[in-house]
Parts: C-alpha cells; sequence; structure tokens
C-alpha cells in the first residue's frame, strides 16, 4: 500500500473523529491531507522508501486567525493519536519545527516553500523559485478543506504563468542547442570526453524541462525525474521512429521502437567510441525533430521558415518572440534556466 494511502485511512479512523470532537469550532478553517516533501506526496514510493522519513501521519493546515494557544491544543490532540498503524511509527514531533506532518500554519508552509505567506507570486518569485518546491505544493492530496485554503493557493500555484513558461522553454531550448547539439562535438573534436560527458548531462536535463514545461507539470526534485516522466501524456504515447528522416522498414533495419525514456537515459551513457558518438548525434537530431513538431503544432514557432533545419537555437528566439509582457520577453533569454 503507497504511502498516501496508509496517511488517508490512518486519518480517517483517527484523525477525523478527534478534529469533530476536539475542535468543531475551528472546522472550517483547518484543511487535512498530505502534500510538500517525500516520495509518498508524489506517489513515487515504494518498500525501499519505508526505511526513512515514512510516517502514517497527515497535515493539519490552520489559517492565520486561529491563535496560538489553539494550534497548541491541536498539536497536543494529533500526538495523542496511535504511535503505531500499519507496521508503521510515527515520528515524534519537534518542538522546533522542520516536520513533515502535524499541524502548521498555512502562510508557514508557502513561507518555506516559495518565500511568500499567501502563494502570490511575483515576476521574479516565478522566475528564481526552485520549480521542486514548487510541485511540492500542489502534489499530494487534501481530504478536507472547507473553506478552501489551501484549494485556492494549489490553484494558484497549479502551473506556471504562461508567459513564464515560454521563458523557461525559450531557456531551455537554447541550452539544448548548445549542450547537444554544439559543445558535445565540440568536445569530442578537443578530446574532451569529460567535458562531452558533462554537455549530454546538460542537454538530457534541459530536454527533460522542456517535457515537463510542455505537460504543464513541475519537475520535481533530480531523483524522480524519470519517474515522474513516466506519468507525461507527451511524447510517450509518441512513436520515435516516425520522426527518423529515413525510416526503415524492419527491426532488421537496426529501427527498433525505444521509448523516450530509454532514449534519454542512453544518451547518458555516452561513450568515447566512434560508434557511440554517431548513436547521440542521431539521437539529438530526432529529439531535435520531435520537439520542433510539438512546437509548431502548438503555434510556438514557424518551422517552414528555414525547412529541415533543426538547430534549435532559432526556434529558442522564436519562442521567446511569442511572450507577450514585454518585461519577461525582454529579460536575457536564460534567465528563468
Amino acid at each position: 500500500m503507497k504511502g498516501l494511502e496508509i496517511s488517508k485511512r490512518y486519518y480517517n479512523e483517527f484523525g477525523k473523529q478527534m478534529l469533530q470532537e476536539q475542535f468543531p469550532d475551528i472546522a472550517d478553517k483547518i484543511a487535512v491531507g498530505l502534500v510538500g516533501s517525500g516520495s509518498e506526496c508524489f506517489g513515487y514510493d515504494d518498500s525501499i522508501s519505508t526505511d526513512h522519513d515514512f510516517d502514517p501521519g497527515f497535515l493539519i493546515f490552520i489559517s492565520d486567525d486561529i491563535n496560538d494557544d489553539i494550534k497548541f491544543k491541536l498539536e497536543r490532540a494529533y500526538s495523542k493519536l496511535p504511535r503505531e498503524y500499519n507496521g508503521f511509527t510515527r515520528a515524534t514531533m519537534s518542538p522546533v519545527g522542520g516536520n513533515r506532518r502535524g499541524v502548521k500554519r498555512v502562510s508557514d508552509f508557502l513561507n518555506e516553500k516559495t518565500g511568500t505567506p499567501d502563494g502570490k507570486l511575483s515576476i521574479y518569485d516565478w522566475i528564481n523559485i526552485p520549480e521542486e518546491s514548487l510541485a511540492e505544493v500542489v502534489n499530494g492530496e487534501i481530504w478536507k478543506d472547507d473553506s478552501g485554503i489551501m484549494k485556492k493557493v494549489r490553484l494558484r500555484l497549479a502551473t506556471f504563468p504562461e508567459d513564464i513558461k515560454l521563458k523557461k522553454i525559450a531557456g531551455e531550448l537554447l541550452t539544448m542547442a548548445q549542450s547537444g547539439q554544439y559543445n558535445f562535438l565540440r568536445c569530442i573534436a578537443h578530446n574532451e570526453f569529460g567535458a562531452s560527458k558533462l554537455a549530454i548531462y546538460e542537454y538530457v536535463k534541459a530536454t527533460m524541462h522542456v517535457v515537463f514545461l510542455l505537460n504543464e507539470v513541475y519537475m520535481p526534485f533530480y531523483k524522480w525525474d524519470f519517474r515522474a516522466l513516466r506519468d507525461l501524456s507527451w511524447p510517450k504515447d509518441l512513436s520515435l521512429n516516425n520522426h527518423i528522416q529515413n525510416t526503415c522498414k524492419t527491426e532488421t533495419d537496426g529501427c527498433v521502437e525505444e521509448s523516450f525514456e530509454n532514449k534519454l537515459i542512453n544518451l547518458l551513457s555516452v561513450s568515447d567510441d566512434k560508434s557511440s558518438i554517431e548513436r547521440i548525434k542521431g539521437d539529438i537530431e530526432l529529439i531535435s525533430r520531435l520537439f520542433i513538431d510539438r512546437l509548431a503544432s502548438d503555434g510556438l514557432i514557424d518551422k517552414t521558415l528555414e525547412k529541415d533545419v533543426t538547430y534549435l537555437e532559432k526556434y529558442a528566439y522564436q519562442v521567446n518572440n511569442k511572450i507577450k509582457n514585454i518585461e519577461i520577453r525582454n529579460m536575457n533569454i536564460l534567465v528563468a534556466v
């Protein structure tokens, strides 16, 4: 059973009754659920995940108008709930904060994740807040929120504003061009094979980020990036072979179908032999065509300006020019990378 489901059952069996019986007067000022840090909040947990920071508890979010005395009583009541559940032991609550479960003010949670108490972000906030932090605001589940104190802010922060999204896509496309289509081969030519591996790493990271942006999903902490990639609708369902210029007809021609995820993983295994380098060049070309087709279908670029040109730098600037906000459009194209 996943950690999110364990926590929900624990709340339904114990937490709900505690709140109804002991705190009926503030029922409309609290929200209950499990969001934030931890693989279980994303649904990525497995048996290995239970070795640390795994707790069957839940979070009680309270509004700022609930005074410290009530907050203390809530904390005391929460601490008295059963310690053992479904084979797991609840973590001891720290008096100095930093807990993943228990009672939190919504403003404290948002300050921790976004640097603002209400989740109302400026242009510069949207650009500079780590994306993984935004992911931790909108992940997981909220099971009770009568007044919408968490629902409202989670809706507000659900995705990047369109112009911020475009700025990030433009910057990452330029990074893809510079790292994968240009610097990788130059590093090889200079016999700097270590640097070539770093170039491919930067290329894969930027490529994945564009995929998340096009799916309007925040990219999580790096160790879950590939896991999260599997849940995205694009380009999971596409046939990558359809984007190869000279499509081969059979598997004997060396045209075995490969998932987008595995293609990125294989890019990271680049070696300095000639066949590996040629494979990397071909895969980068394929991915470039895939992205150009998607950007064109979304109306973000005009790929007919120069047919068969797959160098992504020119398209990065086309995307940047689609930004409506003049201040954002005129910022350095790499400002949001």
